[in-house]
């Protein structure tokens, strides 16, 4: 009988241990989600990744939304209050996102996708982030120029172009050297009219002199440009002018040409990192992914709209072609 007693009672001590353990595993992880980019592209891509992974909101996880913050000057209280409630892992979009996350705490994970975050001293290096934030890095700068040269091609006769962007961006002031080195090469006189919210916006596209250009490019601003995206997409259609934008996302509001990464794939990638970590990796330790590919999207129904005829050499390069 006592025999019999002690094995119910191993029995039944090994069951509590293992749902000890099982409920341990099943604890719900919470990450901040910092948004300095305002598309729901970002969030399918992010949420896409956790379900690859096998993480499902509400279940496993639990995401501590910020997002769609349009002025940068509203990440910084976001960032801190995430911090204070303990989130296991930030999250951020854009890089004036990273920069509040790291500025509210130096122990916290942070997994961002931004431009170049040596330069902009989010981590040592690449390949050696050294402190407590890693992810996915944008060649941002480095498109710049390339969209200038596109959008030459697509119209040749380009000398005067319109720059919208927020220089307030950390990544503004790499992608305008290179811009302006690419536009001495063309001869290509670009004016700059800055916006760091929607109020500058609205100043910068009056003050803009639409009969005197001959396009418009639009900066990889994604916290100011994506959210006035239509706003800006409609001022250059009504002024019938080719133009480049950064993100494919634009196209929702009808523009001619878009040249950057796509925005899903990014943060699909960034929850590769969130898992990781969540597994116990250290992000110092974690090297920064630069992501290389690019698409190139053009829309001939807009063209036709507008009147502009686009160059078959430019349509056999497009990664894709919206008709």
């Amino acid at each position: 009988m006592n025999r019999r007693l002690f094995f119910v009672a191993l029995a039944s001590g090994l069951w509590l241990t293992h749902g000890s353990l099982s409920t341990a595993q099943q604890r719900i992880r919470r990450i901040g989600f910092l948004s300095y980019c305002v598309s729901s592209f970002d969030e399918q891509g992010f949420k896409q990744g956790l379900r690859e992974l096998g993480y499902i909101e509400g279940k496993n996880i639990q995401i501590e939304w910020r997002r769609h913050l349009e002025n940068a000057q509203e990440l910084q209280p976001a960032a801190d209050e995430l911090v204070r409630s303990k989130v296991d892992i930030l999250v951020t979009c854009g890089s004036p996102a990273a920069r509040a996350a790291l500025a509210a705490t130096k122990t916290t994970p942070v997994v961002f996708t931004t431009g170049d975050p040596v330069s902009s001293g989010f981590v040592a290096s690449l390949a050696n982030p050294g402190a407590n934030a890693t992810g996915v890095s944008i060649l941002g700068p480095e498109l710049a120029a390339k969209r200038l040269d596109l959008l030459r091609q697509l119209s040749p006769r380009v000398q005067r172009v319109a720059l919208i962007s927020n220089i307030a961006n950390p990544g503004s002031a790499p992608a305008l050297k290179n811009l302006q080195a690419a536009a001495k090469t063309l001869q290509i006189k670009v004016e700059s009219y800055n916006a760091r919210n929607a109020l500058e916006l609205d100043s910068a596209l009056r003050a803009i002199r639409w009969k005197s250009i001959d396009g418009v490019m639009v900066g990889a601003d994604a916290g100011l440009v994506l959210s006035q995206g239509a706003k800006i997409a409609q001022a250059i259609r009504k002024a019938r002018l080719p133009a480049v934008f950064p993100w494919r996302q634009f196209h929702e509001y009808g523009v001619v040409m878009s040249y950057g990464p796509d925005s899903r794939e990014l943060m699909r990638r960034g929850a590769q990192y969130v898992d990781k970590i969540l597994k116990g990796a250290n992000p110092a330790d974690l090297p920064v992914e630069q992501v290389s590919k690019v698409d190139l999207v053009i829309d001939l129904r807009v063209a036709h709209e507008l009147g502009i005829t686009v160059p078959p050499e430019l349509l056999y390069r497009a990664d894709e072609v919206i008709r």
